[in-house]
């Protein structure tokens, strides 16, 4: 049975900077903010998710972002940035996954997905040979995900804010093996 309401994706503007923005943030808290709210993880949500961070970003081309939407209503999306190289990483033109974020309320049902397969393709076209992506290591379901999509675990890598210390975990699948 098909659903009713299907998901449509398609490029952000910069006008979406504010769905973005709260989307992110919400989902930010609730992968990160695990034992709740203290002031260090309220100021990087503040400071990494707000719609005045986004805004610049959308309005830059060198960030390409794809939204998931459902009715006209934001659920996901993903953020991806050609040629950024990484000390892990010897491919010649890496592409990061910056961000991929969906609402809890969607987990599961192919969004994350179709947003992923979604950015590889426009990478790999874009002319990418490898995605590259650090995922914090107590997050266990998407330490789980990117395997599952043909991602192979690198190595250890680390995120800083506020004098904390992050272990990340490296990510990285080749796009030749991407089918568009």
């Amino acid at each position: 049975m098909q659903d009713a309401h299907p998901v449509t994706l398609r490029a952000a503007t910069p006008d979406d900077a504010l769905c973005i923005g709260v989307l992110a943030t919400q989902v930010f808290l609730d992968t990160y903010a695990t034992e709740g709210i203290r002031p260090a993880i309220a100021r990087e949500a503040r400071a990494t998710m707000a719609p005045e961070v986004f805004a610049p970003l959308l309005a830059d081309p060198a960030n390409r972002f794809i939204l998931a939407e459902r009715l006209g209503h934001l659920i996901g999306f993903v953020q991806w940035k050609p040629d950024q190289p990484h000390a892990m990483v010897t491919a010649r033109r890496p592409a990061e996954l910056q961000r991929l974020y969906v609402l809890e309320r969607f987990s599961s049902t192919g969004v994350g997905t179709r947003l992923l397969r979604a950015a590889e393709a426009d990478a790999a076209k874009g002319g990418a040979d490898l995605m590259w992506l650090t995922a914090w290591s107590g997050n266990a379901r998407a330490r789980a995900y990117y395997p599952r999509r043909g991602y192979v675990d690198a190595g250890t890598t680390s995120y800083s804010f506020e004098g904390e210390t992050f272990e990340n975990r490296l990510f990285v699948r080749l796009l030749d093996a991407v089918n568009s």
